[in-house]
């Protein structure tokens, strides 16, 4: 739950336009143990040469489902931050749909540990991540944006 006790279902995540440029579809799942899985839906503008899409998109969707993993874990209080991210590719990913998904190894107070993957629309691998992720509090990342933009 939230501090405003909206289920996690219901929560709000910020990032509309994040979200539109990596073509999110739909949250699939988000629970308060720690998994999320996204699905995107990769385009062909995403693609380069071969209509292989580029790796950065994939490193962001299982950033995201990660950052979504850990939302969810900590009631939406905490801001997950990035301190390390590694990313192994293992098939090309190509138009269609895929389905970002990730789970919190290991929390602490101030840090997760954090792995995810990448499966295309039939459940192939595509990739898979680990990162290690700094937790700070909401609030304190809320306000430190509106003083950057003036607000």
């Amino acid at each position: 739950m939230t501090s405003s006790d909206t289920p996690i279902a219901e929560a709000t995540v910020s990032g509309a336009d994040l979200n539109d440029a990596l073509g999110f579809v739909r949250r699939v799942e988000m629970s308060e143990q720690g998994h999320a899985t996204v699905e995107y839906l990769a385009a062909p503008h995403m693609c380069h040469s071969g209509g292989v899409v580029q790796g950065g998109f994939i490193t962001g969707w299982i950033d995201a489902a990660m950052a979504h993993a850990v939302m969810a874990m900590t009631g939406f209080e905490m801001t997950p931050m990035s301190l390390e991210l590694k990313v192994s590719f293992f098939a090309p990913a190509r138009p269609g749909p895929v389905f970002a998904e990730a789970w919190v190894e290991q929390k602490g107070k101030s840090t997760c540990f954090v792995e995810g993957r990448l499966k295309d629309g039939r459940g192939a691998v595509l990739a898979k991540a680990s990162s290690t992720i700094r937790l700070i509090p909401r609030h304190k990342v809320e306000q430190g944006s509106r003083e950057a933009v003036g607000g």
